[in-house]
């Protein structure tokens, strides 16, 4: 049996950052003629993971690192574009909640849109809805369009629903401050529980902390490449050291 849930290989992301800004219609066209001009910039490049089934994943690193491109590649949303991405499962991406929402459809009407994208059966998600809807406390919105709801109604609809298909593989974003303070508590549960679960949990987080109690593997990724991998409190620290190191000595008074 196949011990792994994810396996990249030389795995790259690439992205095209142009230099020139097309501001109006007229640009747009000399566009059309004239060879745009852009930098290649690498999001991740010659990553190689391995990341058992069952196992917890933290990733940490400083903002730009690749760590939520590293989520989107698992998540099917960017393709490599050098090497090689396997994934085993169903997956549930917690990276921005409520993103794959249609403002023009009801909550219960996204909740079905949303839970078949994600692989779910009519009849697995009609068992699940007003579990969803009770979680999501939205109330009487349930039946009223996505354009009426607030952000944080969005939110914790789209967490609602993205923690109650039955993954196989859990991608989390920063999920971990979802509504209000009662709510938050309430999600916080459900997410510890998902670390206790059999289930393979990546997450992706500033928590150096929560990395450590919750996560049995972590890594640490800078300019899109894993420096350091294994055990969550040796990897933190190790990412604390260099953050340590990259701070300017303080000035001394005279």
């Amino acid at each position: 049996m196949d011990l792994y849930a994810i396996e990249a290989t030389g795995l790259g992301i690439r992205y095209r950052r142009y230099r020139e800004k097309v501001v109006t219609l007229k640009d747009a066209a000399l566009g059309l003629f004239r060879r745009n001009k852009f930098e290649e910039f690498w999001a991740l490049r010659g990553l190689d993971l391995r990341v058992r089934k069952g196992d917890s994943l933290g990733v940490i690193g400083p903002n730009g690192s690749g760590k939520s491109t590293l989520l989107k590649a698992i998540a099917g949303v960017l393709p490599p574009s050098e090497g090689s991405l396997r994934c085993q499962g169903r997956i549930a991406p917690m990276i921005e909640l409520g993103a794959g929402f249609n403002d023009e459809l009801t909550g219960r009407e996204n909740i079905f849109l949303n839970g078949a994208i994600m692989g779910l059966s009519r009849k697995q998600i009609d068992e699940r809805v007003e579990r969803m809807i009770e979680f999501a406390e939205i109330g009487d919105f349930i039946d009223v369009p996505l354009r009426n709801y607030s952000s944080g109604m969005k939110a914790r609809l789209g967490f609602a629903v993205t923690s109650d298909v039955d993954a196989d593989i859990l991608l989390l974003d920063e999920v971990f401050s979802v509504g209000d303070e009662a709510f938050k508590q309430k999600s916080a549960a459900r997410m510890e529980a998902f670390f206790r679960s059999h289930r393979t949990v990546i997450t992706v987080t500033h928590s150096l902390e929560t990395v450590q109690r919750l996560c049995n593997r972590a890594i640490y990724l800078r300019a899109g490449r894993i420096v350091a991998e294994g055990e969550p409190a040796m990897v933190v620290e190790r990412y604390r050291a260099d953050v340590r190191g990259a701070r300017p000595a303080a000035a001394t008074s005279t």
